[in-house]
């Protein structure tokens, strides 16, 4: 009845259509991750260095962070099917002229160029999902769609390498297919998605919400729920990033010569593996709690990851198994809280009308953090080792516990936000938002 009432599709229809989000955002990081595969090729054929190969990934990534910030407010007036049929047709049209590239600085430029397309997928995904799933669904239809991203890298790796294989290493034939790939996915995703309702003519969207306006995106900058969003967006994804980086140097350089690369390798893959399993747990607990128990449900997760981080360097001596058990369990607990970051929290903050906006704001403010981790935790541990590394890691988790206090205010329950997340109609109509 209340499916019926909120005008919402079939559980079987809005889960399809989640599933095709899904496999567009991992044809998406098919785009990305192919280049990696390519740089070593890429060396051999042009006769160039680490260091000028690495140009490559650095400019891409501040286009890629750049790109967060400037096309949220677009996808918020295009639409999300919109815009998601654009970044992926224009993702993959320069991840295809990459392929052609004669030189390192056309490569750059034309891979950014993708890179930068491609940061408008997630916003364009996540706008349209209060169109198919009820509020109390939100948070769990956000962490399967985080699953994109989790495991989208691992794919892309390996569709490259399946690549280079079956062409003899060749880098233009690595950068080219995963785009006529990802154009396929686009046009499968544009006729297999449903068009959004048209919002009310008089200026408000179908919950007596207003629409989006770009003279208002100020007043975000006000509204503590938004604050505390990006807040957490910045510390958990500084974790995220260090331990994604530095976990395979921290196991190799504290058990010493009796473990190899690969086996360091082997034993830092709990850490996404984990973070999966993470992501759906939270976003089915997440769910079914109100404003106090979502607050006190973070604070717990984070402060049982401030205890592990303290432990973690201990745990050498107590057997490689356990090392690699506790690399889960953190990876377990960053991921869950982080996916809510730019899924559910971002549409919390505004609704539909302002969810392609504010993740774009939390998604470039990580990445900032991201490009920070490397450089901060680095210096660390020149300093003080690992044990200090991880000692401060502990430090900004306590952070973050704080924060969460703050983020919902007392008197407000989830389900009376100033923009309830909105349930259009998912029936065809003449235009789009």
């Amino acid at each position: 009845m209340e499916r019926q009432r909120l005008q919402l599709p079939p559980p079987a229809r809005a889960y399809g259509y989640l599933l095709t989000l899904v496999a567009a955002y991992v044809g998406v990081y098919l785009c990305r991750k192919n280049v990696s595969v390519a740089v070593p090729i890429l060396q051999a054929d042009w006769g160039i260095n680490k260091q000028q190969v690495g140009l490559i990934g650095s400019v891409s990534t501040v286009a890629y962070a750049s790109g967060k910030f400037i096309f949220g407010p677009v996808t918020d007036r295009l639409g999300g099917r919109t815009a998601l049929a654009c970044s992926m047709l224009l993702t993959a049209l320069f991840g295809a002229a990459a392929a052609l590239s004669p030189s390192l600085f056309v490569l750059t430029f034309l891979y950014s160029a993708s890179r930068l397309c491609g940061s408008a997928s997630w916003g364009a995904m996540l706008k349209m999902l209060p169109e198919w799933f009820s509020k109390e669904k939100m948070p769990l239809t956000c962490g399967i769609l985080s699953l994109s991203f989790v495991f989208g890298g691992a794919i892309g790796v390996s569709f490259g390498g399946l690549i280079g294989r079956l062409t003899h290493d060749s880098w233009p034939a690595i950068m080219g297919l995963p785009a006529l790939v990802l154009a396929l996915l686009a046009v499968c995703c544009w006729v297999a998605l449903p068009k959004p309702m048209n919002d009310a003519a008089n200026g408000e969207d179908a919950q007596g919400g207003a629409r989006f306006s770009g003279g208002r995106l100020w007043e975000l900058f006000r509204e503590r729920q938004f604050l505390v969003v990006v807040g957490l967006s910045f510390t958990l994804t500084l974790l995220r990033e260090t331990f994604n980086f530095w976990t395979v140097d921290f196991i190799r350089t504290e058990a010493g010569q009796q473990v190899s690369n690969s086996v360091a390798a082997y034993l830092s893959t709990p850490f996404d593996l984990c973070g999966g399993a993470g992501i759906l747990l939270t976003g089915w607990i997440f769910g079914r709690l109100g404003p106090r128990g979502r607050r006190r449900f973070l604070v717990a997760g984070l402060l049982a990851l401030t205890v592990l981080l303290v432990l973690l360097p201990e745990l050498f001596h107590l057997g490689l198994w356990l090392l690699a058990a506790g690399v889960g369990l953190i990876g377990f607990l960053v991921y869950g809280p982080y996916s809510l970051l730019g899924g559910v929290l971002s549409v919390e903050v505004r609704g539909k009308s302002y969810a392609a906006t504010v993740s774009g704001i939390v998604d470039g403010t990580g990445y900032i953090a991201g490009f920070l981790s490397g450089i901060f935790f680095g210096h660390l541990l020149m300093v003080g080792g690992y044990r200090l590394g991880f000692q401060a890691m502990a430090g900004l988790t306590l952070l973050s516990a704080g924060l969460s206090c703050f983020l919902y205010r007392r008197s407000v329950t989830v389900s009376s936000e100033r923009e309830p997340l909105p349930r259009t109609p998912c029936a065809p109509a003449a235009e789009e938002t």
